[in-house]
């Protein structure tokens, strides 16, 4: 049983959700799904659903997260309607057998890796960006002929009715369906059998959804997140710094996977930084922020909460105010906290950034090394020299260097994460070839059948045998 989302008022009978998983499977089985042209129109159809019902979308991000339009469509809508449009530009090239070489011991004959989809996908999506972690793994899925069962998150319940209400006008009610709820019917539906499912969201959730898939050996795609570190060394660009620090941080009022969770930098360095960042917050959200029209808010009381404990005791050098009726925090800097403190031990998720203070930046490379996995670390230097160091000695699902999760408008690189941090990755061909079974195939001819292989064997057969082998 899930324990970590509340019960919500969109939920599907679940009695009728045994049924839809059969449906789907039975599409599948049918094969239209493997034919590109149903693959492209579907793609398409996702596009024409963001477009047509962009102002509805935006109004949906807005109640559930207080997000400004600006913001929604950077981090969703362009996301996905760029998705589609890279998809269906290369998707005749990703569903073409990959042609190998064939070892002299096989000729004459030939081999490749053939793209085949998986069958049915789970798609359990995450309240932070409600639109974009369906729909963006919904395209991978559908690009590599996939069916697909949609759960949103309950958390975003604007944005979820939506997505329950436009999919099955614009995509194949029987290759696509959605379903809403919270604890029980994501439940019911990891006590069905998929061919592949991909959870974003925490750690305990993703702990329970692989158990669940691994009754069936099912293959899972984890996007869970962590403690993104963010180092910042003194020899840096300071002003492009802290402004790329502020809007990576803090877009979503900070409730992003990607976000830097922390900085690490030298403590002679620190004021300095400090000091910029709070004049970044000021002129991106004004010196009044609680009014500000491009500043969200916390998605619901339990998260505010959790939020404002992790303050209690800190040395707060910025920010702190907060307002519970309208989910409001202000984005606070928090100057080295406790190591052992919920604010360094767990994914903050919010508007605190914690900087952390070091002697020296080398030390930076263990403080990070020495932790778990993060999904994301940010380096910002121009010391080369540095950066390899940082590339080569840490680990982590992504990394940006002087900058902060602009990879992820990249379609050519995986998005996905690294040991606590997640698993699998999808976007672009990384996407599609997630969601396919890449089928190993070599054909030989009946031409030039050498009989070195068949018994009996001989001293002299071995001998020729070791030498092509």
């Amino acid at each position: 049983m899930l324990t970590d989302f509340p019960s919500d008022r969109c939920t599907t009978n679940l009695s009728l959700i045994g049924p839809k998983v059969e449906g789907l499977r039975e599409t599948f089985a049918a094969g239209h799904t493997k034919n590109i042209e149903w693959r492209i129109a579907q793609l398409e159809q996702i596009k024409k659903l963001v477009l047509v019902h962009q102002d509805e979308i935006l109004a949906a991000l807005q109640k559930d997260l207080g997000r400004c339009d600006m913001e929604s469509w950077t981090a969703e809508l362009g996301g996905v309607v760029s998705e589609v449009e890279h998809t269906v530009k290369h998707l005749k090239k990703w569903m073409k057998p990959r042609h190998v070489s064939t070892p002299i011991v096989a000729q004459p004959g030939k081999s490749y890796v053939l793209p085949e989809p998986l069958g049915t996908v789970l798609i359990i999506g995450a309240w932070n960006y409600p639109l974009l972690l369906v729909l963006g793994p919904l395209i991978a899925a559908i690009s590599a002929g996939n069916c697909a069962l949609i759960k949103p998150s309950e958390l975003s319940p604007n944005t979820s009715a939506l997505m329950a209400q436009q999919i099955p006008k614009y995509l194949d009610q029987q290759a696509v369906v959605v379903v809403e709820g919270a604890v029980d019917e994501t439940s019911e539906l990891l006590q069905n059998q998929f061919d592949h499912i991909i959870y974003t969201g925490g750690e305990v959730v993703g702990k329970i959804v692989m158990r669940a898939a691994a009754e069936f050996l099912t293959p899972v795609t984890l996007e869970l997140g962590g403690k993104s570190p963010c180092i910042v060394d003194s020899n840096t660009d300071l002003e492009v710094t802290a402004s790329r620090i502020v809007w990576s941080k803090f877009m979503n009022a900070g409730q992003t996977c990607v976000a830097p969770d922390y900085v690490l930098v030298e403590k002679s360095f620190a004021p300095q930084l400090i000091e910029a960042i709070k004049v970044k917050i000021e002129a991106f959200y004004s010196a009044n922020i609680a009014k500000s029209d491009d500043y969200g808010r916390i998605v619901n009381a339990r998260h505010f909460s959790r939020l404002i404990t992790y303050l209690d005791g800190q040395n707060i050098v910025f920010g702190g105010d907060s307002d519970a009726d309208s989910s409001y925090i202000q984005p606070t800097i928090v100057l080295d906290p406790a190591l052992n403190s919920p604010l360094m031990e767990q994914e903050i998720f919010g508007p605190i950034l914690p900087i952390i203070t070091l002697e020296n930046i080398q030390q930076a490379v263990p403080f990070v090394s020495k932790r778990a996995k993060p999904l994301s670390l940010y380096l910002y230097t121009k010391n080369k020299d540095f950066e390899q160091t940082v590339l080569q000695q840490t680990s982590a699902g992504m990394v940006g260097v002087n900058d902060g999760f602009m990879f992820a408008t990249n379609p050519n690189l995986p998005f996905g994460g690294v040991g606590n941090s997640g698993m699998g990755a999808y976007h672009g061909k990384t996407g599609f070839d997630n969601f396919s079974h890449l089928k190993t195939v070599m054909k030989r001819s009946f031409w030039f059948d050498v009989p070195l292989r068949y018994p009996p064997f001989t001293s002299k057969k071995f001998k020729i045998l070791k030498k092509l082998l």
